[in-house]
């Protein structure tokens, strides 16, 4: 089974609603573009910067880039002329970072608001309380070349199910919660980005609308 029967299967096993978005990192560009130019796949998701660039410069320009690393400030600028998506945007300094190279480039730069919900000290992200100080700001609503579309978050690495529901649970509370809060007439906050090849069914079962795939399309390498 190659890589493009195995995004089918993934599409037949998920509701057609569901975004997926196929993780290429590490992949050289000839994989991604064998993967675009047969199966019509045009979200992927990389979490290096440089890897990302290098790959935007020469892969076809429809490609929707969906950054979903840990994104240093400094190199923002790199990706601000092109990113779809920042799905990881863990920290208020760094969201008005990506704002400040957005209106340079006169761009208005799609955001999820990355959680930390996982039992694991590797993970980035804001709280909840973090979350409700940043939008309670007054300064947060000044940054207009940023738009914010919904939340990301990462389960702990485990095969414990109910603590992976547990997770999911959370941060599709969380959602609930900020949408009511403060996107309630917002009907492009509606994004919630949860799910990996290990979990996405899991995830799609707890709400998620955007699940990240890149070993059950790719294959370790």
């Amino acid at each position: 089974m190659n890589s493009v029967d195995r995004l089918n299967k993934i599409r037949d096993a998920v509701p057609s609603n569901i975004k997926i978005v196929a993780v290429s990192k590490t992949k050289p560009a000839t994989t991604i573009e064998w993967l675009y130019s047969k199966s019509g796949q045009r979200l992927f998701g990389e979490n290096k910067v440089q890897e990302l660039e290098a790959k935007h410069e020469i892969l076809p320009a429809d490609i929707e880039w969906h950054f979903i690393g840990h994104l240093q400030t400094n190199k923002i600028k790199y990706i601000a002329p092109f990113v779809s998506l920042i799905q990881s945007v863990d920290s208020y300094r760094l969201l008005r970072e990506i704002n400040k190279e957005a209106l340079k480039q006169n761009r208005i730069i799609p955001c999820l608001l990355q959680f930390y919900i996982a039992r694991e000290e590797a993970k980035y992200g804001f709280s909840l309380e973090e979350a409700f100080l940043m939008l309670d700001d007054n300064k947060f609503h000044e940054l207009s070349n940023v738009s914010i579309k919904g939340v990301m978050g990462m389960a702990t690495y485990t095969n414990d199910e109910p603590q992976i529901r547990s997770e999911f649970k959370t941060l599709f509370g969380y959602f609930e919660l900020i949408k009511s809060r403060y996107f309630v007439r917002d009907n492009d906050f509606c994004e919630i980005s949860m799910g990996m090849t290990d979990d996405y069914l899991i995830a799609i079962e707890e709400g998620s609308t955007i699940v990240r795939i890149g070993s059950g399309i790719f294959r370790e390498r």
